[in-house]
């Protein structure tokens, strides 16, 4: 399958919406299993469109693809409930919120399909316990911010980071329109800063997601995990003249040492500068 964010960066200009939506389509998305060896899944198999937000997620909680995991994409019941509790509308303002897949919210970025906000949510539930910190890198909309701040509770804090001001703008405003004690609460804060250099500020971490793909995994998001916690992240595989991205966890044990362990191949936006996001 051809790279399809060189795509984007060769033919952006030129592009018609419909193919703009097709491209939209493969990003923030699952498309296959980790092993080479196995079928490739080109598109999605799952149905979790919903013309609700309750109807989206009763949808991803009935899917049990074992691709995920083998309680399916909304593995655990605080992850469900976080995407009960926000409603994606308020951080996708195109029409039909409810889709299962990425939709634009400018300046290059997506927002990811609801199902992978549900298997990362998952991934990360056993992290994101009352008074936890976690570090959502690429924060986008808000979207994904949000539930984990609702998984944290009031005790709890998220950090949010953008390069972008303007989508930290967004997302705050996203957040405020539809919970916006977690603003009041302090447990969900929006930073301007390089997500591939973390926060170290207010870390260590417990869950650290990061939305956008990574040429290789950054060290410094690695540091600031706190023990036993957890970082997912998609990272550029290059096999032959092939390039995939591998959505990678990395769990740090109590004893300091890191774990690594490859989830499925995804394809996302990049991890990059702010002026080659935005040229692209």
């Amino acid at each position: 399958m051809p790279e399809i964010r060189d795509q984007i960066a060769r033919h952006h200009s030129s592009l018609s919406r419909e193919q703009e939506e097709q491209i939209d389509k493969h990003l923030g998305y699952a498309i296959k299993p980790v092993d080479r060896k196995r079928p490739v899944k080109q598109s999605m198999a799952w149905h979790c469109n919903g013309t609700t937000n309750q109807e989206m997620v009763t949808k991803l909680k009935a899917i049990k693809d074992r691709l995920f995991t083998d309680a399916g994409i909304l593995a655990t019941d605080r992850a469900e409930t976080a995407m009960l509790t926000v409603d994606r509308a308020k951080y996708c303002h195109e029409s039909d919120p409810y889709l299962d897949r990425p939709r634009r919210i400018g300046y290059n970025v997506t927002i990811s399909a609801p199902h992978m906000h549900a298997y990362a949510l998952s991934i990360l539930s056993d992290q994101l316990f009352d008074g936890a910190k976690a570090l959502d890198v690429g924060s986008g909309s808000g979207y994904l911010s949000a539930c984990m701040a609702y998984m944290v509770g009031s005790h709890g804090c998220v950090i949010g980071i953008e390069h972008i001001p303007e989508l930290i703008e967004i997302s705050t405003r996203n957040v405020r329109e539809d919970n916006p004690h977690f603003l009041k609460e302090s447990r969900i804060k929006f930073i301007v800063g390089d997500g591939r250099l973390g926060h170290a500020a207010d870390g260590p971490y417990n869950a650290i997601h990061v939305g956008a793909a990574a040429d290789t995994l950054p060290q410094e998001l690695i540091n600031q995990l706190a023990p036993g916690g957890r970082l997912i992240c998609p990272v550029v595989a290059i096999e032959g003249f092939q390039r995939f991205q591998d959505l990678l966890q990395v769990d740090k044990n109590t004893d300091g040492t890191i774990t690594k362990k490859k989830l499925m191949q995804v394809s996302y936006v990049p991890l990059t500068d702010p002026t080659t996001q935005l040229r692209n």
